[in-house]
């Protein structure tokens, strides 16, 4: 496609600058726009990423934004692919796939957790950014060696993704509701014993015997990790056995 083809929206995603005209370089441009962004929203969250509250960072009015960013709408992906960044290098050695796709989760929930605010991203469509289609590349990457043909790679990068999001936004969650002043293992053997307590064997005979077990009792600091690897670790089970089938 030429440079002329590309719809306004997808050129600014991509930096394609417009020609050139003579004169001193404008003061503001996307990046800086989406920067500001980005950083309200690691600051405040993603409710306080406004367009006049990005103005008002910036010193500029509301109005000069849209020669650079179309809409609220449009900002919100560009932040999403700017925030995601490139993926590590680490991603680009070879190796088996398991331990490849792997490596990809884990950098993605790294991700997550420096913008936890990308979990409250509205899905808007397919990957269609720079860094978006790096990671979309690196993890087809991964299964380059499987002998899955284009559509299952495609259903597994969708699928680990989606797992590495629901488990940050999971972890997320549950750390907003406990509060302040418990950690997650204190928080979980204090749900377990109140649970304990309440629950009825009569009425609830497993769920009974999993709150009479030590199993809320022997958590730990890391709870949330290891529970992210064993989640991590039967989706990739799943995932070789399709790799089998192929």
């Amino acid at each position: 496609m030429d440079e002329a083809e590309v719809p306004v929206e997808l050129a600014r995603l991509w930096r394609i600058a417009p020609e050139s005209r003579l004169g001193r370089p404008a003061r503001l441009d996307v990046g800086a726009v989406v920067d500001a962004a980005v950083a309200l929203a690691d600051r405040d969250g993603l409710a306080a990423a406004t367009l006049p509250k990005v103005a008002e960072a910036l010193e500029v009015t509301k109005m000069s934004l849209y020669r650079h960013v179309g809409s609220k709408d449009e900002l919100l992906v560009l932040m999403r692919d700017a925030a995601q960044g490139p993926p590590p290098a680490s991603l680009e050695g070879t190796g088996p796939w398991r331990e490849r796709l792997r490596g990809w989760a884990e950098a993605q929930a790294a991700v997550l957790e420096r913008h936890p605010w990308l979990v409250r991203m509205p899905v808007t469509g397919p990957p269609s950014g720079p860094n978006g289609i790096a990671w979309f590349d690196a993890g087809l990457r991964a299964l380059r060696e499987t002998g899955l043909d284009w559509g299952a790679k495609v259903g597994v990068v969708m699928l680990v993704s989606q797992y590495v999001g629901g488990a940050a936004e999971l972890a997320q969650g549950l750390a907003a509701g406990r509060g302040t002043g418990l950690d997650q293992a204190a928080a979980e053997q204090s749900y377990g014993r109140a649970m304990a307590a309440l629950v009825d064997p009569g009425r609830f005979p497993d769920a009974a015997a999993l709150f009479g077990s030590a199993t809320f009792e022997a958590t730990g600091p890391d709870t949330g990790g290891h529970d992210f690897r064993f989640g991590l670790e039967l989706v990739l089970d799943g995932v070789a056995a399709a790799v089998e089938r192929a």
